[in-house]
């Protein structure tokens, strides 16, 4: 028929789109170790972007079951999970799994705090999806330690945030806090409440926020997958869907911070001075 389009063999690569962006190295994508801490709203949506962008080889942590406030704010939640009270980081693993059938994904059930420091040396990126304080600073000490990179979303109604954190030298989630913080350190806001402390926020996650939050996450991982850490985010980005706004705001690297060793402060104090910070 005359003016019909004729489908080519470029439309039939799942990722022939991904492969026009220059920088992007697919090869080393779906090679990427991703650990992703965290399966809740943000959890679902980092997982969605995570297995459309390529990533393959994927484990999912958390402890929770799907309940059905879930269900209005998690792609991969049914009914029926919140009816029979399914594990959130099996569920997801599945979901990223029925989106890319040559994925990977794990999952571990459990506290993230009783994971062995030596779990992190599995992975080549760490991805927090958590829901309060405690367990960031738990997260983010790890990895750092481990030398993996970190990159932390965090939402609150319409407030949305993320900081990637780049071991060595580079400032980390811990960095930014103050003493407000450690006041709610050990508190949790979770779906089920099950042996925590409850803490809920002012407002809860809500999905346009979620959605960009973790677009933002995953699109840092890809750049750190492609060997392009120079196009990182070096500062926190905040989004405001109220004020319909964007903004970084600087995160210096906190000399009194228990994560950067002596050497380290040395090393980044002579790059100010000779005026290297990028």
């Amino acid at each position: 028929m005359e003016g019909r389009l004729v489908p080519g063999a470029v439309d039939q690569d799942t990722f022939d789109r991904s492969r026009r962006v220059r920088w992007l190295d697919l090869d080393a994508i779906f090679r990427t170790r991703v650990l992703m801490i965290g399966a809740g709203a943000l959890g679902n949506e980092v997982g969605k972007c995570l297995a459309l962008s390529g990533f393959r080889r994927v484990t999912v942590v958390d402890m929770d079951h799907v309940v059905g406030s879930n269900l209005n704010r998690c792609l991969f939640f049914t009914q029926e999970d919140a009816r029979t009270g399914s594990k959130k980081a099996e569920v997801v693993a599945r979901g990223i799994m029925d989106i890319s059938p040559d994925a990977r994904a794990r999952a571990v059930v459990g506290r993230l705090e009783d994971l062995p420091g030596s779990f992190y040396d599995g992975f080549d990126i760490v991805l927090g999806c958590l829901d309060n304080i405690a367990a960031r600073i738990h997260a983010n000490s790890h990895a750092y330690h481990a030398g993996r990179p970190y990159i932390d979303g965090g939402m609150e109604g319409f407030i949305g945030r993320v900081m990637v954190c780049l071991p060595p030298d580079g400032p980390c989630i811990q960095c930014g806090m103050n003493r407000s913080h450690a006041k709610v350190a050990n508190m949790r806001f979770s779906c089920t409440g099950e042996g925590v402390v409850f803490h809920e926020p002012r407002l809860a996650a809500e999905i346009t926020t979620t959605s960009l939050v973790s677009a933002v996450m995953v699109r840092e991982c890809l750049k750190i997958a492609s060997g392009r850490k120079d196009m990182t985010l070096r500062n926190t980005f905040y989004y405001d869907g109220q004020r319909n706004v964007a903004e970084e705001m600087e995160v210096p690297l906190d000399p009194r911070c228990p994560n950067h060793p002596p050497q380290v402060l040395q090393v980044s104090e002579n790059h100010i001075m000779s005026g290297s910070v990028q």
